[in-house]
């Protein structure tokens, strides 16, 4: 197939892997997984190892990253092929997250943080689940300079986000803001799961309580039917009685 000059250009992939190890994939997964839920009632994109394309160039070198998990606020969720920021009012991702694997070198680091923090990001946030070292930056606005974040400064708090930071002893843990701890996707699933089974088993319940509330009318009804044929029937002995000259009230 043909590409065109503007897939020559900006390709949907830089071919790369999305992870390099079991850990790091996870930890991209858990990111972007957690970062969905906790934005689902907001306008913004989130995506995780998604090429960021933030100027129009005519010809290459075409300026790129594609974080391992991004927060773009104000853009609409959905599918994209690649973020590329002139086709998205021009709005930058505000947060991005960089899961470090064994392969990446410290040149490396230091080129995608100069990177954000040219092209607009107010906070990145570093992270080695193989040694826990974590490191970020941030600021209130484009034209500030960045402010370092450490395990000093622990526990941190998002300012976009509110999401919090802590280091413990088995690495990084980030907690949502109502204290919730990010959680796998898969825990996830699980709580779904057992809150339809809950759901279900309540549906079952109503719908027993409603089949008792019909019999119990029902048995009521079939009472009341059996007292006017009771009635109906005393009635007519009693008209029986009157016809032959005998009155009911004397006996």
């Amino acid at each position: 197939m043909v590409q065109t000059p503007a897939q020559v250009l900006y390709p949907d992939s830089d071919g790369k892997p999305m992870a390099e190890n079991t850990v790091q994939y996870r930890w991209i997964v858990r990111l972007v997984t957690n970062l969905k839920r906790l934005l689902k009632d907001q306008t913004a994109f989130v995506a995780g190892d998604l090429l960021w394309y933030p100027v129009k160039v005519e010809a290459p070198p075409v300026p790129a990253q594609a974080p391992d998990a991004m927060v773009v606020l104000g853009r609409p969720a959905g599918d994209r092929g690649s973020y590329k920021q002139w086709e998205e009012d021009n709005v930058a991702p505000q947060v991005v997250f960089e899961v470090l694997s064994p392969s990446n070198s410290a040149r490396e680091m230091f080129a995608k943080q100069a990177f954000y923090g040219q092209y607009g990001v107010l906070e990145m946030y570093f992270y080695d689940p193989d040694s826990y070292d974590f490191w970020g930056y941030v600021r209130d606005h484009q034209a500030q300079d960045l402010s370092v974040i450490t395990p000093l400064n622990f526990p941190w708090t998002s300012p976009i986000l509110k999401i919090r930071f802590e280091l413990y002893d088995d690495g990084l843990a980030i907690f949502h803001p109502n204290g919730e701890r990010f959680k796998e996707p898969e825990e996830y699933i699980e709580e779904r799961n057992q809150a339809q089974q809950e759901r279900n088993q309540a549906q079952q319940e109503r719908n027993q309580a409603q089949q008792e509330r019909n019999q119990a009318q029902q048995e009521r009804n079939q009472a009341q039917q059996e007292r006017n044929q009771a009635q109906q029937e005393r009635d007519r002995a009693f008209a029986r009685l009157r016809e032959l000259g005998i009155d009911p009230n004397q006996l």
